[in-house]
């Protein structure tokens, strides 16, 4: 694999207002140009805000699977319905207690060489021991049968098993992407495209892996770059063909602009303030109710993401429509009832209005990263709302990876993030991990239901009435406040306008490449 230098539209803007408006016209694109023809000619070049931050499927996978250079057994529609992926069909025994899957046919890695049971049974072993949603399976053995058959085998049953199947930490690689260590050195997967140059953590290109297929978009570059104001602006020029993560200020300039389209699309994401349950100050329900009630979750969303319908009442938006419960009551906004519950925890205004107990002063650290661009601006407002209550926030905005590993030593007192909860087409899997008996590490924090356990439980077994239990799950979220809903979350993209076949996966599955073309030139 080549590793291609940096030129061109790839060359970074400086981090100055100034300096990205000046890089516009000369850092990022090569001299004398001013922007490019929209033809199939170039590569289909893609701005982003995420690093790449390794090789193995559970940090990077949806990279590969979004670039369609490796595919998934089991794959999903918008909705999150499961359809055939490199599985052709699976069916479950009687009891529960295995699965077999038939693969499809004729399948090749970009190696050439074919994809077998065998091959997706050392992929799949592999996953399971490594971490990643598929530990979640009571997976005892995975044992072929056959060139295209295999068999899974549980220790109990697992209605979940196939829509873990469609996560990008199971996609299937080529044995030879493996290093002497059993490390994945290489991506060599069966998607349409292949990896043509790798430089992480901050770009790859792929290109068609089968020179005669019929895909419009031949090659495509993805850059990670950290700043939205960059991103937008790389779009406005003519130098980014995709533009994603995009921040409401720069939406609202984009809109307006001849040269760029705004695409959007509503995703089953919430942005979340995640509390250390397990915190002296915040394990009493009472002290999460209070940060609850003290968030303008309208004012957020009108203000800020520029939307008021993006307000959330709830953890789990309309959009997941089996999850979403309409009879819940909204959490709702009053700072007056905020100040009375603190005050029923013993906290009791200072000077400066800031709470004290004792000789304690009512301090938290709320920890961010700003690779979605609104999380930052959330996150001020959020200060400034817990302040008007008396707790005194302190903003730190750091690398993404930080929150996981304060999470897991305990000194993470507040974090804002945006999760995802259907990146497993199910929205179960994700809350099996983010709230299973241990937590997880965009999930709660030192909080335990025995009710939300119960109902996630019966929903992995698939038995009983999948309705009630969902609603039992919900319901426990809700009133426990593991994590505090703040908004939901519309996804936006800037794309030329003479890009046609554009469409968003609410699902954030595919960048779906293979729809896209460019108009072919005119011939006179």
């Amino acid at each position: 694999m080549s590793v291609v230098p940096l030129t061109g539209w790839q060359a970074r803007c400086g981090p100055s207002r100034r300096g990205l408006l000046a890089g516009a016209g000369t850092l990022l694109l090569p001299a004398g140009a001013a922007g490019r023809a929209a033809t199939a000619e170039g590569p289909l070049r893609i701005v982003g805000p995420w690093e790449i931050s390794g090789l193995e499927p559970a940090s990077s996978g949806h990279f590969f699977t979004g670039l369609q250079v490796a595919q998934t057994l089991v794959d999903a529609d918008d909705t999150g319905r499961l359809r055939p992926g490199l599985a052709a069909a699976w069916q479950v025994a009687e009891e529960g207690l295995s699965w077999r899957l038939t693969l499809r046919a004729g399948v090749q890695f970009h190696d050439g060489s074919p994809l077998t049971a065998t091959s997706v049974a050392r992929a799949l072993q592999r996953a399971h021991g490594r971490p990643g949603l598929l530990r979640l399976a009571p997976l005892t053995a995975v044992d072929p049968e056959g060139p295209l058959q295999l068999r899974l085998r549980l220790s109990r049953p697992f209605a979940l098993l196939p829509a873990l199947l469609a996560h990008p930490s199971t996609l299937v690689l080529a044995p030879a992407s493996l290093g002497a260590g059993g490390g994945v050195e290489r991506i060599i997967g069966t998607g349409p495209y292949r990896v043509a140059a790798l430089a992480a953590p901050q770009r790859v290109q792929v290109q068609a892996a089968d020179p005669a297929s019929p895909w419009p978009v031949r090659r495509a570059h993805y850059l990670q770059a950290s700043r939205a104001e960059t991103r937008a602006l790389m779009a406005e020029a003519g130098q980014a063909d995709l533009a994603i993560g995009l921040d409401p200020a720069s939406l609202a300039r984009l809109r307006g602009h001849p040269a760029v389209r705004v695409l959007q699309v509503m995703l089953p994401r919430t942005l979340i303030l995640k509390p250390h349950c397990g915190h002296r100050w915040l394990a009493d329900l009472r002290a999460r109710q209070a940060l609850s009630l003290a968030l303008d979750r309208a004012g957020i969303a009108a203000g800020l993401l520029r939307d008021p319908t993006l307000a959330a009442g709830q953890l789990l938006p309309p959009l997941l429509k089996d999850w979403h419960q309409p009879a819940l009551p909204a959490l709702r906004h009053d700072p007056g009832q905020a100040r009375a519950l603190w005050a029923q925890l013993g906290w009791r205004p200072g000077p400066d209005g800031i709470l004290q107990r004792g000789q304690e002063r009512l301090r938290l650290t709320l920890r961010t990263f700003p690779d979605r661009p609104e999380l930052p601006l959330v996150a001020a407002a959020v200060q400034e709302q817990l302040r008007l209550t008396g707790v005194d926030c302190r903003v730190l905005v750091g690398n993404a990876s930080e929150l996981p590993l304060r999470h897991r030593d305990g000194s993470l007192e507040l974090s804002l993030a945006a999760r995802h909860y259907a990146l497993v087409p199910d929205p179960l899997g994700t809350l099996l991990q983010d709230f299973g008996p241990e937590g997880g590490d965009w999930g709660a924090l030192g909080w335990h239901s025995p009710a939300l356990q119960q109902a996630l439980d019966a929903l992995s077994r698939g038995k009983g009435d999948a309705a009630r239990w969902r609603r039992q799950a919900v319901t426990a979220l809700h009133e426990g406040l593991p994590v505090i809903p703040l908004a939901w979350y519309r996804h936006s993209v800037a794309v030329p306008p003479a890009l046609a076949g554009l469409s968003l996966d609410p699902l954030e599955r595919s960048w779906r490449l293979t729809e896209m073309a460019w108009p072919r030139p005119v011939v006179s």
